[in-house]
């Protein structure tokens, strides 16, 4: 009954979502720490009436309100700059079905997030992968033009590594490439740099936000995407009618408009970031340099299946990753940044495992 390219696919496999156990849950990258109060007020104060009727289809609210912090470090964005959806997974299946075809191709690096492969997969397109140098660059291959491809993707900074590119790095890979890239900036809050000034010069790069991660609202479902006026015209065509509700556009609305709260919160996810990292550099780990909310590290003995089911047996869950074939390494262990106490308990196991 259903389309080969759907029967042949795998499909998207979520981090592991427990239920019922006393788990330290340090493998999908949420945030540590509650979202900003004035979140929960926002969403309390809601009316019976935004439940019963549809709500806005293009979240005004949160345009509007996401275009004035924005604007601050980037003049000319106005809401119709921004499109909005039901978390950054969702920008990316719209951005997906505009720009690629059957028979098509998606470029991306190699590792990075998986989910690319599945939405190239579902409209029965290539995969064009370019894997990352062993120093997480990338070379020329990435902007290297090929007729069939339609759309590139950058994590930015990068799934699982946690390594970023500087917005001169990532306009030079613009400018080279004949084709539409799209720059999932879904840990940018967390790292030194963006590439949001790169769309005002550039048409044919986007920039997709997620609201999950420096936000604390995993929960919520809500990302958005920048790009110049007349590209999102086109991507609205395809997103669905009402694909954000009204709970999630007033509590994302009230989210980005506490920018306080957010660097707060982004200070203290970095420092523990830092001690992480330390930490496991002292337990004898390799860790990678990184720029999100989650460090990326690898064991001389790569025993990292072992390692990750011992710490899972010790009831604390980190995300143990394999991909076979890349220079740098086929498997590693990607941890995010949890409390200090969860880390302490992380570092602490370390030691005996």
């Amino acid at each position: 009954m259903f389309r080969e390219a759907i029967e042949q696919m795998t499909g998207y496999v979520p981090g592991e979502q427990p239920k019922g156990t006393k788990l330290v849950k340090l493998n999908t990258n949420e945030n540590p720490y509650p979202p900003s109060p004035k979140v929960l007020e926002a969403i309390r104060a809601a009316s019976a009436d935004s439940l019963r009727r549809y709500p806005d289809p293009t979240a005004s609210a949160f345009r509007e309100r996401a275009a004035e912090v924005l604007r601050e470090d980037n003049p000319e964005i106005t809401p119709d700059w921004i499109l909005c959806g039901n978390g950054s997974d969702d920008i990316l299946t719209i951005v997906t079905r505009a720009f690629v075809g059957q028979g098509q191709a998606v470029r991306y690096p190699r590792p990075s997030y998986v989910l690319y492969r599945t939405l190239a997969e579902i409209q029965g397109a290539r995969c064009d992968v370019v894997p990352y140098e062993a120093d997480w660059t990338l070379g020329y291959g990435f902007t290297a033009p090929a007729a069939d491809v339609r759309l590139a993707y950058l994590a930015n900074p990068n799934s699982p590594s946690g390594t970023h590119l500087a917005p001169g790095e990532v306009a030079a890979i613009a400018d080279a490439a004949p084709f539409p890239l799209l720059v999932d900036e879904a840990y940018a809050d967390f790292a030194p740099s963006n590439c949001l000034d790169l769309v005002r010069t550039n048409e044919r790069v986007l920039v997709s936000r997620s609201l999950s991660k420096s936000y604390a609202l995993a929960g919520l479902r809500f990302g958005y995407v920048v790009a110049q006026p007349q590209v999102i015209e086109q991507l609205a065509k395809v997103k669905d009618s009402y694909n954000c509700d009204a709970l999630a556009i007033a509590g994302a609305t009230a989210a980005i408009g506490d920018q306080a709260w957010l660097a707060e919160n982004v200070a203290r996810v970095v420092a523990e970031r830092t001690r992480l990292a330390d930490g496991l550099a002292e337990a004898g780990y390799q860790p990678t340099p990184s720029h999100a909310n989650f460090v990326w590290a690898t064991h001389p003995s790569g025993e990292h299946p072992a390692i990750y089911q011992r710490l899972r047996d010790k009831g604390v869950l980190v995300r143990y990753i394999h991909h076979p074939g890349w220079a740098g390494g086929e498997d590693g262990l990607r941890i995010s940044v949890g409390t200090p106490e969860q880390n302490d308990e992380l570092l602490a196991l370390l030691a005996t495992v």
